[in-house]
C-alpha cells in the first residue's frame, strides 16, 4: 500500500471515529463570560442584517462584514479572529461595478493590481508582496485549480461576497498562498423569492445583459434555485483587443429535512479577448505602438465548474460538511509581435491548453465544552487532483497578407503535468472568558509528474516529484468589553506550483512562514470598525515571473515580506459608506546571492485607497447615490536588478460613481433604478513596468446601468 492509499484509509478512519464519539459526548454549560452573539431576524431584503446566498458571511447590505467562514471555516464573527480578514461585501460589488477580480480589490488593504497594466487575460495581483494569481485563489472554501497559460476567469456578478484571508493557511486549506487566501463567495438559492435584470453601455462600444433570480421552487421551501447569466459585447481601448463573454450559473438547493441540505452549484463561461494586450518598448520603455496583429491576436477561453456543498447535522454539536469541486478550463491563445502597420517584428505564437481539476473536503465539526472552555473542533481529509495538457508553436508569417495563416517552426513543445495533493488536518477554536485561541495543523502528501516533448515525437521521461510537508497555525485574541480587540498569530505554507522555471526544470513546492500582531476596534453602538496589522513573511521558492523573449516565464526566489496595514470601514444609519485603508509594504529578496537586499519588482512600499459612499435616506433627493474613491500606488521598481534608469513613478487613480432608484419619480417605476459608474475618471494612462518590460494602465472606463428589481 502507498503512503497516499495509507494516508487516505487512516484518515476516513479518523473522521469517523471522531463523528461517533462526537455523539455521545455531554455538553457542559458554557461558562467563563462567552461573547454571546446578538441575534439576528432575517424577513428577506428588508432584514436588518444578510445571511442569504452568502455562508457564513453576514453583513447589514453595506461595507461590513460581521462574521465570515473563510477564516477558520466556522461562523466565527470577524473582530474575535487571530487573524486579518478583509470582506468586500455585495453592497460593494454593487456600488463600484468591477469587470474583473483586480478591480473588486482595489480597495483592499495589502493588494497589488495592475502589475501588467491593462491586461484583461488574466486576473494577476499580489497580496503583501506574495503572487497569489496561481496559488492564492479559492472559490467557495475549495482551491480554484490553474495551469500555466489556464487561468480560471472571474465573473463578478457571480459573486455574493469576496473574503481576503490574511497570512498562511495551509493547516487548514492545504495548498495555498503563504500570504492567505482570496475566496470567491458564489452567488446561491435564497429563501425568498427575488429577481433581477440589467442593461448596460458604456465606453468601447459595450453591450451587456444580465439577469439574476430565484428562490422557493415548492410550497414547502424544501427546494430551493438561482439562476445567474450575462451576456457581453465590447471592445477595448486597443483595437484588437475584445471583451467578450457570457456566463451562466445555476445553482439548486435541497433540503430533505431540518438537519440536512445540499447545494449544487454549477458555472459555464466563454470568453473572448486578445492574446496580447502589450505595447512595443523601447530605450524609455513603453510606446503608443501595440504589440499585437490585430487578425491574429484571439484569446479564447472556455471554462466550466460543477460541485456540491453538504452540510448535515447529527446534534446540536456534530456536523459533516462536504464541499466537492470538478473544473475545466479549454484556451486558444494566438499572438503576433509583428504589426501590419508599423512592420515590427517579434513573436508569433499559438498556445492551447486544457487542465481538469478534482477538489473535495470532508470534514467534522464539533462542538462541545470542557469545563468552562468552549471548544470548535474540526477534523478533516482533503484530495485534490490536476492534470493539464499544453501545446506551444512559434514561428513567422509566410504571408502578411494572409497574417490569420501563420507558419510555425517544427518541434514545436508539448507539455503534460498531474498532481495530486492528499491532506489530513484538524483544529480547534477555544473561547474561555474573553480569550480565544485557535491552533491547527495539517500534514500534504504531494505527487507530481511532468513530461515535455515535441508534437509528433512522444513526451519525455517523467521528471517526478514526491513530497510531504506539515503546516500548522496558531493564533490568539482577546475580546475587551469595549470593543479592542488585540490579537497575535504565527503560521507556514505548503504549495505546489505548475509548470517549469526558465531551465526546464519542475518548479519547487514554495513554503512559507508569517508572525502578524495587531488590534481590531469595533465602535460601540456604530456598524464600524478600525484595524491595525503588523506582519512579518518570509518565502522560499516564490514563484515571480521575469520577461525573456517578450514572454513572461517563471523564476523562483526566496524573499521576505514586512509592513503595516491600518484598515477601517463604516455603513452609518444616516446612509454613510466608508472604505479607507493604508499599507507599507517592505519587500526585498533574500536569494539568489546576486540579488539579495533588492527590492521585488513593481511591488510598491506605500499604498493608500479611500471610497466614500452616500445614499439619501429622506427629503425631495431620497434613492441618489453617490460615491467616488481615489487609489494611490507609491514608487516601485521595474526589475529586480532594481535599475533605476526606467522606474515606476507612483500614480493615482479616482473612481466615481451615481445611482437614482426611479420609484421616488414614480410609485410606477418601483424596483428600477439607473447607475453610472466611472473607473479612472480622470483617465490618468501611467507607465508601468515589472521585470523589465513596460505596459500602460488602464485607461477611463465609464458604464451606465439601469437594473428592474422585485
Amino acid at each position: 500500500m502507498s503512503r497516499m492509499s495509507f494516508a487516505l484509509l487512516a484518515t476516513v478512519s479518523l473522521v469517523a471515529l471522531t463523528s461517533a464519539s462526537a455523539v455521545h459526548a455531554q455538553t457542559a454549560p458554557a461558562g467563563g463570560g462567552t461573547t454571546a452573539l446578538e441575534e439576528i431576524s432575517v424577513e428577506g431584503r428588508a432584514a436588518a442584517a444578510r445571511v442569504d446566498g452568502a455562508p457564513g458571511v453576514v453583513t447589514n447590505d453595506g461595507y461590513v462584514a460581521k462574521t465570515t467562514r473563510s477564516a477558520t471555516k466556522t461562523d466565527t464573527p470577524v473582530n474575535e479572529l487571530p487573524v486579518t480578514v478583509n470582506t468586500v461585501t455585495q453592497k460593494q460589488l454593487q456600488d463600484q461595478q468591477p469587470q474583473n477580480l483586480q478591480e473588486a480589490l482595489y480597495y483592499t488593504p495589502g493588494a497589488q493590481v495592475g502589475l501588467y497594466g491593462f491586461d484583461p487575460r488574466y486576473d494577476s495581483f499580489y497580496i503583501r508582496g506574495v503572487d497569489v494569481t496561481y496559488t492564492g485563489v479559492f472559490r467557495d472554501g475549495l482551491r480554484q485549480f490553474n495551469s500555466p497559460n489556464g487561468i480560471m476567469r472571474l465573473e463578478p456578478y457571480g459573486l455574493e461576497a469576496i473574503s481576503v484571508l490574511k497570512g498562511p493557511s495551509s493547516a487548514i486549506y492545504g495548498a495555498s498562498a503563504s500570504v492567505g487566501i482570496i475566496d470567491l463567495v458564489s452567488k446561491r438559492p435564497t429563501e425568498f423569492t427575488f429577481g433581477e435584470v440589467e442593461a448596460q453601455t458604456g465606453s468601447y462600444d459595450r453591450i451587456q445583459g444580465a439577469f439574476d433570480f430565484g428562490g422557493p421552487a415548492n410550497e414547502a421551501g424544501t427546494v430551493l434555485y438561482r439562476l445567474t447569466g450575462l451576456a457581453r459585447n465590447a471592445g477595448t481601448e486597443l483595437g484588437s483587443v475584445n471583451d467578450n463573454r457570457l456566463f451562466f450559473a445555476p445553482s439548486l438547493t435541497l433540503k430533505p429535512s431540518d438537519d440536512t441540505k445540499i447545494t449544487f452549484l454549477g458555472e459555464y463561461f466563454d470568453g473572448l479577448t486578445g492574446g496580447s494586450a502589450a505595447y512595443f518598448n523601447d530605450a524609455n520603455g513603453v510606446t503608443d505602438t501595440p504589440l499585437s496583429a490585430k487578425d491574429f491576436n484571439d484569446f479564447r477561453q472556455r471554462q466550466g465548474r460543477v460541485g456540491y456543498e453538504l452540510e448535515h447535522n447529527f446534534s446540536d454539536m456534530v456536523s459533516l460538511h462536504q464541499n466537492f469541486r470538478f473544473s475545466t478550463v479549454d484556451t486558444r491563445q494566438g499572438y503576433s509581435g509583428r504589426n501590419a502597420e508599423t512592420s515590427i517584428d517579434g513573436y508569433t505564437g499559438l498556445i492551447k491548453e486544457r487542465f481538469y481539476g478534482v477538489a473535495a473536503d470532508t470534514y467534522v465539526l464539533t462542538k462541545f465544552d470542557t469545563g468552562q472552555v468552549n471548544h470548535k473542533l474540526i477534523t478533516g481529509l482533503d484530495v485534490s487532483y490536476l492534470t493539464y495538457k499544453s501545446r506551444m508553436a512559434f514561428g513567422v508569417f509566410d504571408d502578411m497578407e494572409n497574417i490569420s495563416s501563420p507558419h510555425f517552426v517544427t518541434g514545436s513543445p508539448t507539455s503534460k503535468q498531474d498532481q495530486t495533493l492528499v491532506g489530513v488536518y484538524g483544529q480547534d477554536e477555544l473561547a474561555w472568558g474573553r480569550w480565544r485561541l485557535t491552533f491547527g495543523g495539517r500534514y500534504d502528501w504531494f505527487e507530481s509528474d511532468y513530461h515535455d516533448g515535441a508534437i509528433g515525437r512522444g513526451y519525455g521521461a517523467a521528471q517526478k516529484q514526491d513530497d510531504g510537508k506539515f503546516t500548522g497555525r496558531v493564533g490568539v485574541s482577546y475580546v475587551t468589553p469595549a470593543g479592542f480587540t488585540p490579537f497575535i498569530g504565527y503560521g507556514t505554507s505548503f504549495v505546489p506550483n505548475p509548470g517549469t522555471v526558465i531551465d526546464g526544470s519542475v518548479t519547487k513546492p514554495t513554503v512559507g512562514e508569517q508572525i502578524e500582531a495587531g488590534i481590531k476596534y469595533n465602535v460601540p453602538d456604530h456598524n464600524a470598525f478600525i484595524n491595525v496589522s503588523f506582519f512579518s513573511l518570509k518565502q522560499e521558492d516564490g514563484v515571480v515571473f521575469v520577461v525573456e523573449g517578450l514572454q513572461n516565464k517563471q523564476t523562483q526566489l526566496d524573499f521576505h515580506s514586512q509592513g503595516i496595514e491600518i484598515d477601517a470601514g463604516a455603513t452609518l444609519a444616516n446612509g454613510v459608506n466608508l472604505l479607507a485603508n493604508y499599507s507599507y509594504n517592505d519587500v526585498t529578496i533574500d536569494a539568489p546571492d546576486v540579488l539579495e537586499g533588492n527590492r521585488l519588482t513593481s511591488v510598491p512600499k506605500h499604498s493608500f485607497a479611500i471610497w466614500a459612499g452616500y445614499d439619501v435616506q429622506e427629503g425631495p433627493l431620497k434613492g441618489l447615490g453617490l460615491g467616488a474613491g481615489v487609489r494611490y500606488t507609491g514608487q516601485s521598481f521595474s526589475d529586480n536588478n532594481n535599475a533605476t534608469a526606467i522606474s515606476n513613478d507612483p500614480r493615482t487613480f479616482v473612481d466615481a460613481k451615481i445611482s437614482y432608484e426611479l420609484e421616488n419619480i414614480s410609485a410606477n417605476l418601483k424596483g428600477i433604478s439607473a447607475q453610472l459608474n466611472a473607473t479612472n475618471l480622470l483617465d490618468e494612462v501611467k507607465q508601468v513596468c515589472t521585470s523589465n518590460y513596460c505596459y500602460k494602465t488602464d485607461g477611463r472606463r465609464v458604464i451606465a446601468s439601469i437594473k428592474y428589481k422585485w
